[in-house]
């Protein structure tokens, strides 16, 4: 009975317990509370002194996943993994990239422009999204990462890069005293074939070491024909432990991409979640571009991904007693390309097809195709993407009995090197991996079947800012924190539109903006207490947002989206339950919408209302629940068509529902844990005019865990149960189309894993 409890509980703190980072909370009282409360999680993100705290004392929404819920929930994305946090709603139907995350409601045509991923609290690349690249594409999940910290609103529009929205900060694991590691295979029914690896120990006093990563290599949950999901990743994490702190110095290299998968004819007989555009009949192509027409071909099997690293490091220390100094740098360089073949318009039949010259036959098969053959237009877009930023922040922190003051300095030089081709419209069959048609004239001679858009492009950015903090405790019960940011933004970019060879589009650009956070929290109760806070911030403009709205910046528009956002929190954590429901109020301004690259910008305004509720429940018999949740009201309350004012904002659910229970048990010799998730999401809608409706789903997903022995385990998890058809998102570039992009097809994944 002894063992059985011993497990019940060690099985229920790794799934609610968020393991303590490196630094130690300053607060001993915290500590003896952890103790005693194992529901309750350390945070480390958010305060700009750096020190570490419980997570029912912030005042703030934050999430925290520990590594062992990682597995659990299996991702086949970063971006998946996001669908964990309240307030978030990512579609991360794309593949292993190109994802679309919506935070809080606030307005997005897709990608990820309010979302900032750090790792070891430095952002990766410190513009959140620029054209075919949002951060979650250049990062990947793999056993070396010890937890995950999802921060909304709160004292973000004052730290780091001044996101206002979601910031995630992965927290990479440490050496210890003790040699340890893992050694995990992973299979799947989609044809996974993956290894995992990580180590950790001592390799000289107070010196230690963790090094891990994976190789991996599949056909991707949607049936291609070929590999389509391949990749390795190797991270080395050292750091030395000081008398009065520590070092830590970390470089993460990466290679892995996977295809890109988009909307597609959802109209169409045979047409569901496992179909796709892409397989060996087509993922070869040749494109013209420029004005003389240059011909290249390229493997659009290559998809979207990352090829490039990521180094950092953290110095940490108490300079007295009550000085602190703590300073994060990131340095990431690398390629981020894009190959996709992509939907432009419904699909038809071969009879309505103007250009037809005579028989039309495939361009790899030879076959002949009648005339109610049903086709699409598929464009092959090319986007060739070179980035590279160092980003510094260093932060000296006062403290005394009652107050902790901070002052800072952050500052990031990031550039972009671009060459696009995009468009390149030709004719093909409508079925997997469908091949082009000869016969038809703008597939015969390589010019685009609708529109084409080239350019070459190099940018260069600098961002630099001070900020300062100051958190007060007036008695055990009351704290207020307070935070304010000046940052001064920098970028320049040049853009030859149609590779001509000339520049089109030159921009200089310098403007000041001020950033400002302030909380108060009370808890009237050790465990128990609210929180309230107003802040606002600023989403700065990046390369794109000046090509694709040059007109307003020469006329003297800064381009700056203003975000203003309240917030009002419960929280109630004891040593088996814990809630947090944060209720959240908020107005973006003037932000840009572009349904494609090249096309005029729509400037809008947008207002948001809701709550994200964050529950966990834990029985002594081995039983387990999370709930989360959100609530929000979207709306449209400024845009140059006083038709679209007033409706939902584009893409945005009015609610969402995540539930995950678990339950652990003696098996034989064995111990197992069943768990499970059922996610919910409500009615969205595919255009601002809230014309285009995408029906809400439920999606099941089911999973078991073996401890076969105390170092051998085995996992098996099955991804929607159920094979629903959900739809994520329209298609961008033409709502009224018939074209959506399903979720992923069920998907059944096996590994096991050896710990020592």
């Amino acid at each position: 009975m002894a063992l059985k409890l011993n497990k019940i509980t060690t099985a229920m703190v790794m799934l609610f317990s968020l393991p303590v980072a490196a630094q130690q909370s300053s607060d001993s009282e915290a500590a003896s509370r952890t103790e005693n409360n194992q529901i309750e999680q350390i945070v480390v993100t958010g305060k700009a002194s750096g020190m570490t705290g419980l997570k029912v004392d912030t005042s703030y929404a934050v999430t925290n996943v520990s590594a062992e819920n990682i597995t659990r929930l299996s991702p086949k994305s970063t971006a998946e993994l996001f669908t964990v946090v309240p307030g978030v709603w990512a579609e991360s139907s794309g593949g292993v990239a190109g994802a679309n995350v919506f935070v809080r409601g606030f307005p997005s045509t897709g990608d990820a422009p309010f979302l900032t991923i750090q790792l070891n609290g430095a952002p990766i690349f410190p513009p959140p999204t620029l054209s075919f690249l949002e951060n979650s594409s250049i990062f990947r999940l793999d056993e070396t990462i010890h937890f995950m910290e999802a921060l909304r609103g709160g004292s973000t529009p004052v730290l780091s890069n001044g996101q206002p929205g979601l910031t995630t900060n992965f927290l990479l694991k440490e050496g210890s005293d003790i040699t340890e590691g893992l050694v995990k295979f992973s299979t799947s029914s989609y044809g996974l074939r993956r290894v995992d690896g990580v180590i950790s120990g001592e390799i000289a006093d107070d010196l230690y070491i963790m090094a891990g990563g994976y190789i991996s290599s599949s056909e991707g949950p949607r049936e291609v024909g070929f590999n389509a999901e391949e990749g390795h990743q190797f991270t080395i994490n050292l750091t030395k432990d000081l008398d009065n702190g520590k070092i830590n110095v970390y470089t993460r290299q990466t290679d892995d991409s996977g295809v890109w998968h988009l909307p597609v004819p959802i109209n169409v007989a045979g047409v569901d979640n496992s179909y796709s555009q892409i397989g060996p009949n087509n993922r070869l192509g040749r494109i013209a571009f420029g004005p003389d027409n240059q011909q290249q071909s390229y493997d659009f099997g290559d998809g979207r991904g990352w090829k490039g690293g990521i180094t950092g490091g953290t110095i940490d220390l108490d300079l007295t007693d009550s000085w602190r100094l703590m300073y994060r740098f990131s340095h990431i360089a690398g390629e981020a390309n894009t190959f996709g073949l992509v939907s432009e318009g419904g699909a038809t039949t071969l009879g309505n097809v103007a250009g037809v010259n005579g028989p039309v036959t495939g361009a790899v098969s030879g076959d002949s195709y009648d005339n109610d053959t049903v086709v699409q237009q598929i464009g092959r877009w090319v986007v060739l993407k070179d980035i590279e930023a160092f980003t510094n922040d260093i932060a000296f922190s006062k403290t005394t009995d009652k107050a902790v003051f901070t002052l800072g300095y952050y500052a990031t030089n990031f550039s972009v090197q671009d060459w696009w081709s995009i468009g390149n419209q030709q004719w093909h069959v409508v079925e997997k991996g469908g091949e082009a048609l000869v016969g038809i004239d703008c597939n015969d001679s390589l010019a685009s079947c609708s529109w084409n858009y080239d350019i070459d492009a190099t940018g260069d950015g600098n961002t630099s800012a001070f900020y300062g903090a100051l958190e007060y405790q007036f008695n055990d019960q009351w704290r207020v924190d307070a935070g304010l940011r000046r940052e001064n933004h920098k970028i320049t970019y040049v853009v030859d539109e149609g590779l001509t060879g000339a520049i089109s589009k030159a921009i200089d650009y310098d403007e000041s903006e001020i950033a400002w956070t302030a909380g108060v929290n009370w808890m009237w109760q050790p465990n128990m207490g609210m929180f309230a806070r107003i802040n606002k911030g600023n989403k700065m403009p990046f390369f794109d947002d000046f090509r694709d709205n040059f007109g307003a910046f020469e006329s003297g528009d800064k381009l700056i989206k203003e975000v203003t956002q309240y917030e009002l929190g419960y929280k109630w954590a004891e040593q088996n339950y814990s809630l947090y429901v944060t209720g959240f109020a908020n107005e973006v301004d003037g932000e840009l919408f572009v349904s494609r690259p090249g096309a005029p910008a729509e400037v809008l305004t947008t207002e948001a209302l809701g709550v994200e509720i964050d529950a966990n429940y834990r029985a002594d018999n081995g039983f387990a629940i999370n709930l989360n949740a959100t609530l929000q009201d979207t709306e449209i309350t400024n845009h140059p068509d006083p038709l679209i004012i007033g409706k939902q904002a584009i893409r945005q659910p009015e609610w969402m529902l995540r539930m995950t229970p678990s339950y652990g048990f003696e098996l034989q010799d064995m111990y197992a844990t069943v768990y499970g998730t059922l996610a919910s999401v409500g009615d969205r809608f595919g255009d601002n005019g809230n014309t285009v409706k995408l029906e809400g789903y439920t999606k099941i997903d089911l999973g078991l865990q073996l401890e076969l022995t105390e170092q051998l385990k085995a996992q098996l998890a099955v991804s929607n149960l159920t094979d629903k058809d959900g739809i994520t998102e329209g298609d961008p570039r033409s709502a009224g189309s018939p074209n959506g992009r399903y979720i992923m097809p069920r998907s059944v994944e096996f590994s096991i894993s050896y710990t020592f």
